[in-house]
C-alpha cells in the first residue's frame, strides 16, 4: 500500500492532466471539498479511517467533520460505518444511524460533512477494467457481431466530446457500455458519476442533480455539491432518462446548453466540464410526440445512439455469460470449487427468451449456485415460477423476423382462433402480469425479478392501464 514519510495513506491533488496516468489495479478514495479534491490510494483489504484529525488515516481538512467521522471497510464487499460523528453520513440521499454500519457500492457519492467522498476503481492502464467490474467485461465474453459492432462503434466514440444515447430493454448492459465509454476516454481516471432518474420523486431530484448552498431551505445546515458537479472532468450517466419529470428536463437543458450548474439557492453558477451518457428502454421517438419528453432535451443528449440488442438476439454470449457469473457468484458465495452446467441446463438456457436479458440471467445463476447439489446446474435451479422453459423441438428465443410469443388467453377469451401478432405493449402487459403473480402482487418483488425500479413499474403500470394489486395476504 502506498504511503508517504509519515505513514499516511499516499494523496493526490488531481488537475485535469491526470487522465492518462497508468495506475494499478484496486482502488481509490475521491474527496471533493469545497476547495480541493484530492485522491488517494486505498489498501487491498482492511479498513481505514476518515476525519479532521491527524490521526485519521485519511485526513480530510473540513470543520464540519468529526475527528474521526467514519471507517471505510475494504474487501470483497464495501462497507462504511458512522464513528459517532457530530454530523451523520449521507448515503443517496438517505442519512444514516449514528454508529450504524451500510453496504455501500463503487461510484455512490457519500457526504461527510461538506465533503463527498467516492470510491473509484483504480486501472492497470487507461481503459482497463476494475476487478469489480472484471465479470461483465467485454472483453472476457464471447460476443456477438452484433455487439462487436456496437463495442467497435463506443471504442471510435469514447475520445471524442459528444453526448451518448444508449438504447436497449431492460437488463441488456446500458451501463456497463456506459462505463466503457468512460474508461476508453481520457476522461477515464476522473469520477463516472450514474444517477437513475427513475429512483428520485421530483422534490429530491434537482438537489441530488444540482446540490444546494447553505440556507437553501429548511434543514440545508451547509453546502452539498450535486452529482452533476461532482463528476467535474468525468462522466455523468442518466439512467431511465425518460423517467426525468418535465421540469428537471428544462433545468437540465439549460446545463447542457451552457454547460454551468447552479445549485439550489445559490446565486452564482458553477462552469463544468463533464459528458452526459443516457440510457433508456422507452422510445424517446413517441415520449416527445406524446409530450412528456422534451425534444430539445432529446437531440441535445442523442448526440449519437448506440442500440444494445436482447440477449435473445446474440445467444452465443450466454454460455460465456453464464461461466463467467457462475465464477464470481462462487468466489462470492465464498465455494471452494467451481460449479458446472449440466447439458439439460445449457439446453434450457438455449430454450429460454431471456426476457429480463444479462440481469435475468445474473439472477438466475447467483439463484442456483445456492440450490444445485453436487457441483452440477440442472434447469430446475434456473428456473423461476414467472418463466418457466418453453417446450418442443428447436429454439424458443424470438428473432427479429418472428412474432413474439403469445401471451396465455385471458380467462374466459376464445381460443379457438389463431391469435394475432402482438404488439410491444401486449407482450409487456403479460410479463408485468405474470412477475406479479410469481410475487402475491407485492410490487417490490415483481419490480426486482423484472430488473426495473419500483417506481417504473408503477409508471408502466399506469401507462398500460393495469390495475394496482394488493398483495396477496394468504
Amino acid at each position: 500500500m502506498p504511503q508517504s514519510a509519515d505513514g499516511k495513506l499516499e494523496r493526490t491533488t488531481l488537475t485535469p492532466g491526470d487522465a492518462g496516468t497508468t495506475l494499478a489495479r484496486g482502488y481509490r478514495l475521491l474527496v471533493i471539498g469545497e476547495t480541493e479534491h484530492t485522491a488517494h490510494r486505498l489498501p487491498a483489504s482492511g479498513e481505514v479511517s476518515i476525519g479532521r484529525s491527524e490521526a485519521a488515516d485519511i485526513q480530510v481538512k473540513d470543520p464540519l467533520m468529526s475527528r474521526t467521522h467514519a471507517k471505510l471497510f475494504i474487501g470483497p464487499e464495501l462497507y462504511v460505518t458512522d464513528m459517532g460523528s457530530s454530523n451523520g453520513i449521507t448515503i443517496r440521499s438517505k442519512r444514516m444511524p449514528s454508529k450504524g454500519k451500510q453496504m455501500i457500492n463503487v461510484g455512490d457519492a457519500i457526504e461527510l460533512g461538506s465533503s463527498v467522498i467516492i470510491v473509484q476503481p483504480l486501472f492497470s492502464r487507461p481503459g482497463s477494467r476494475s476487478p469489480a467490474q472484471a465479470t461483465t467485461s467485454p472483453s472476457e465474453v464471447d460476443q456477438s457481431e452484433a455487439m462487436k459492432r456496437v463495442y467497435g462503434l463506443a471504442r471510435r466514440i469514447a475520445g471524442s466530446q459528444i453526448n451518448v444515447l444508449l438504447l436497449g430493454e431492460t437488463g441488456v448492459g446500458k451501463e456497463v457500455l456506459a462505463r466503457t465509454i468512460h474508461d476508453l476516454s481520457h476522461r477515464a481516471d476522473a469520477p463516472f458519476v450514474g444517477l437513475n432518474c427513475a429512483a428520485l420523486n421530483e422534490a429530491l431530484f434537482e438537489s441530488e442533480l444540482f446540490g444546494y448552498d447553505k440556507g437553501a431551505f429548511t434543514g440545508a445546515v451547509q453546502a452539498k455539491p450535486g452529482l452533476i458537479e461532482t463528476a467535474d472532468t468525468g462522466t455523468v450517466f442518466l439512467d431511465e432518462v425518460g423517467e426525468m419529470p418535465l421540469s428537471m428536463q428544462t433545468k437540465l437543458l439549460r446545463v447542457l446548453e451552457t454547460r454551468q450548474v447552479m445549485r439550489v439557492g445559490g446565486l452564482k453558477p458553477r462552469s463544468i466540464d463533464v459528458r452526459f451518457v443516457a440510457a433508456t428502454n422507452q422510445n424517446l421517438d413517441h415520449e416527445v410526440e406524446a409530450g412528456t419528453f422534451r425534444e430539445d432535451l432529446f437531440y441535445r443528449l442523442n448526440g449519437i445512439s448506440l442500440v444494445i440488442p436482447p440477449l435473445r438476439e446474440r445467444a452465443e454470449e450466454i454460455p460465456s455469460l453464464a461461466r463467467t457469473f457462475i465464477a464470481e457468484a462462487c468466489r462470492d458465495s465464498g465455494f471452494a470449487e467451481r460449479m458446472v452446467l449440466s447439458q439439460e441446463a445449457v439446453d434450457w438456457m438455449d430454450n429460454h427468451t431471456w426476457p429480463g436479458n444479462i440481469r435475468e440471467l445474473r439472477n438466475a445463476i447467483n439463484r442456483a449456485i445456492l440450490l444445485a447439489s453436487g457441483g452440477v446446474i440442472q434447469p430446475e435451479h434456473l428456473q423461476t415460477d414467472a418463466y418457466k422453459p418453453r417446450t418442443g423441438r428447436g429454439s424458443g428465443r424470438a428473432r427479429p423476423d418472428m412474432t413474439p410469443p403469445a401471451a396465455p388467453a385471458p380467462s374466459g377469451a376464445t381460443t379457438g382462433e389463431p391469435q394475432g401478432p402482438q404488439s410491444a405493449d401486449d407482450v409487456e402487459r403479460q410479463r408485468i402480469v405474470d412477475a406479479l403473480a410469481a410475487c402475491g402482487g407485492n410490487q417490490t418483488r415483481a419490480a426486482k425479478m423484472l430488473g426495473i425500479a419500483r417506481r417504473t413499474l408503477t409508471s408502466r403500470l399506469n401507462k398500460l392501464g393495469l390495475p394496482r394489486p394488493r398483495k396477496n395476504r394468504e
